[in-house]
């Protein structure tokens, strides 16, 4: 086969584009590296939609930013992805900070932000009564919200594939080459051919390019850590909170996440390896000594998880988003750091541009015509629903009755949703993206073995197949001892290996009910 379009990349710019494309007579392929989508930068992104105050102006970025924040509650809407349009705060202490939150609502203005202004301090204390007594100023952003980012990556392809696209994981593309009018992109296990390369690989954009031709441009990773504080602190805040941004970082935030959390953070950190995701001492001490002197009344013993992520920072000032006129066909959406979330519906619509303009024609399908629900997608959360509404699911399925997750509340039916979903979860921490199940206090402490055993049955492997989420990441070895030896004698199971033919021909397997079948009780 032939796809008109091939998408590279499975973070939210590379499924922005995906989705953007699903409502058209194209067909579309795209290929993520890892095991699932949502598991570059867009995995430990902050979930801030920005409001467009702080791009320079004339800038694709500011002019995407505010486009793409403008879109972003519809498309939640129809997606039925959390988002929380809860405004942002810059946070101005003395006369020097002030000076720049002037400027930034000038520069705000400028980029066309709807709704900005510059509040005293009597006002600020009034909405955010645990700042700071030293606080003096703020711009007050009321276009900006919180977003799940990797949900909102997940629906759009979830709905991309559904719509018929084609979602190919664990795809590294690893060499390019052209034959006559058509792309052949070589991966591990196959070629994939297509008239159109859209290059959307994160922080590895500037490395796909050059399988082609050197590229013009390189991307500069920078790490970011953050702590994610349990839901006792999520009352800390009511808005987004910055503090005045510096030459080096638009500044420490604060913010509630959109399950309730409080997110604090993050770093800015220049790196060399693209993968080093640690976490350390002196950026988490950081990220607390500059919260504090915002909010002191937050508690950092109520830590439940610190992670950091990777910003794809290119070597300019601007997202680089084209087509490049010396390699036919071959589109890129590159150098996306923040405001990139955002962004990302807008990117899609202007990528789709370009190939429009670049000779793809753009015909809506006949189911997109005839059903205005054709791109939406609704999902079943328990842990959202009215008493009455729950007892009307559980008698519908008893399957929704069974509280997996503790802490988050999520039920035994959603988890095997989301393991049969359009985009299906194939690992543990893949359903935590899907359902929230492992987000909670416990860190999938309690939940985890459950949805391990879950996972197990419906793919039809044993529970040594299963991975917590990236290749190679194994749970288990094999059983402790052999469940039918009533004598509880020591039982040795050969492990599965990493080799994917293994964990397939382990499908035709007996499962090995180590667990329970059903869940622990919730006393």
């Amino acid at each position: 086969m032939i796809y008109d379009v091939a998408v590279i990349g499975g973070g939210i710019t590379g499924a922005s584009v995906a989705h953007a494309l699903s409502r058209y007579d194209v067909s579309v392929v795209l290929l993520e590296k890892e095991s699932d989508v949502a598991l570059g930068a867009t995995r430990a992104n902050s979930g801030i939609v920005h409001a467009g105050y702080d791009p320079a102006s004339d800038t694709l970025m500011a002019t995407l930013n505010v486009r793409g924040n403008a879109m972003m509650p519809g498309l939640c809407l129809d997606l039925d992805v959390l988002f929380d349009p809860c405004g942002s705060l810059v946070v101005a202490v003395g006369p020097d900070e002030d000076a720049t939150v002037r400027s930034l609502l000038e520069r705000g203005r400028r980029n066309g932000v709807p709704g900005l202004e510059v509040i005293d301090r009597e006002r600020l204390l009034s909405m955010e009564p645990n700042l700071t007594t030293e606080a003096s100023s703020a711009l007050w952003a009321p276009s900006a919200g919180i977003v799940n980012p990797w949900d909102l990556c997940i629906a759009m392809c979830g709905v991309f594939v559904r719509a018929g696209g084609t979602v190919l994981l664990n795809s590294e593309v690893t060499a390019t080459e052209r034959a006559e009018d058509v792309w052949l992109l070589h991966t591990a296990s196959s070629v994939i051919r297509a008239r159109r390369i859209v290059n959307a690989a994160g922080l590895y954009s500037d490395e796909v390019h050059a399988l082609t031709t050197p590229a013009d441009f390189s991307i500069r990773p920078a790490r970011g850590q953050y702590f994610l504080l349990d839901k006792s602190q999520g009352s800390a805040v009511r808005s987004v909170i910055f503090s005045c941004p510096s030459a080096d970082t638009k500044g420490v935030l604060i913010a509630r996440t959109v399950h309730g959390n409080l997110l604090v953070g993050p770093t800015k950190e220049p790196i060399d390896d693209k993968e080093d995701t640690a976490t350390t001492a002196g950026g988490l001490r950081e990220i607390r000594e500059k919260a504090l002197r915002m909010v002191d009344s937050i508690q950092f013993r109520e830590n439940i998880a610190n992670f950091s992520g990777i910003r794809a920072n290119p070597d300019r000032d601007d997202f680089i988003i084209r087509k490049v006129g010396s390699i036919p066909d071959y589109y890129e959406a590159a150098g996306i750091k923040s405001p990139g979330l955002a962004s990302a519906p807008a990117i899609g619509q202007y990528v789709l541009e370009l190939l429009r303009e670049g000779g793809l024609e753009l015909r809506d399908k006949k189911e997109f015509s005839g059903d205005p629900g054709f791109l939406t997608r609704r999902i079943v959360r328990f842990n959202r629903m009215s008493d009455e509404e729950r007892a009307a699911l559980i008698a519908r399925d008893p399957r929704y009755g069974r509280i997996v997750c503790r802490c988050e509340t999520v039920t035994e039916g959603e988890v095997l949703d989301a393991i049969r979903s359009p985009l299906p979860a194939r690992t543990i921490d893949a359903v935590k993206r899907r359902t929230a199940a492992g987000l909670g206090r416990c860190q999938g402490g309690f939940c985890g073995p459950r949805i391990a055993s879950l996972l197990a049955e419906e793919l039809r492997v044993p529970p040594t197949g299963i991975l917590k989420d990236r290749a190679g990441s194994y749970v288990f070895t094999g059983p402790t001892k052999d469940p039918f030896d009533p004598e509880g004698s020591a039982h040795t199971a050969e492990s599965v290996t990493a080799d994917p033919g293994t964990v397939e021909a382990a499908k035709d397997d007996p499962v090995v009910p180590i667990f329970e079948k059903e869940a622990p009780d919730a006393r």
